[in-house]
């Protein structure tokens, strides 16, 4: 977990445990991550999550921004399945436009085919 400069955590989720090249359903080496998550929001209801998904760069924009929010949303689906309520998760896709890694590596792609995971605390 990271601070942001906005004052919201980020989950740092290792994303080469993420997604398959061109696949937005979750790998089974991130669920036991996104379960322990889960945990954590049921216990702390007033926070909010901001989730973006991430696709590497094979493919055009037109395959890679639906599937970045297809990531997204199937992280969702999978929070809300582990009890958290659907309004307090927002997502987004950003398609390959913002790499970790190199996209000329077969590891670099992997890191790049991930979701991105921000917590807030609403204002008071």
């Amino acid at each position: 977990v990271s601070q942001t400069a906005d004052n919201q955590l980020k989950l740092d989720i290792p994303s080469d445990v993420s997604f398959d090249t061109g696949r937005h359903e979750i790998k089974s080496n991130l669920r036991p991550i996104l379960d322990r998550f889960a945990t954590t929001l049921n216990q702390n209801p007033v926070t909010t999550v901001t989730i973006i998904g991430h696709t590497d760069s094979t493919g055009s924009d037109a395959i890679n921004n639906p599937l970045s929010v297809n990531r997204a949303a199937s992280t969702r689906d999978y929070l809300v399945a582990r009890g958290v309520a659907t309004n307090r998760i927002a997502i987004d896709g950003r398609g390959s436009r913002e790499p970790i890694a190199d996209n000329n590596t077969v590891g670099g792609r992997a890191k790049n085919r991930r979701v991105e995971i921000f917590v807030a605390e609403p204002a008071r």
